[in-house]
């Protein structure tokens, strides 16, 4: 009786996790920043608002890898 394999899948591009990505959108005169987030894929982000201090906080804490706008 032949064997049969079964299909090989398509994973997509690879994803790593420990990759976080922040896009500065703006530095508001209240004190927030508006910023993108993205884990492993820097295409998909959400965009979020934090005061400055803890949008400083924030990066160092998710050792961010910076985007370009």
């Amino acid at each position: 009786m032949p064997t049969v394999q079964a299909p090989t899948t398509n994973t997509g591009p690879s994803l790593d996790l420990k990759k976080r990505y922040v896009r500065l959108l703006e530095r508001r005169p209240d004190g927030l920043v508006s910023f993108e987030f993205s884990i492993g894929w820097p295409e998909l982000a959400v965009e979020l608002m934090l005061p400055d201090a803890a949008f400083e906080e924030f990066c160092d804490k998710h050792q961010v890898i910076w985007r370009e706008h």
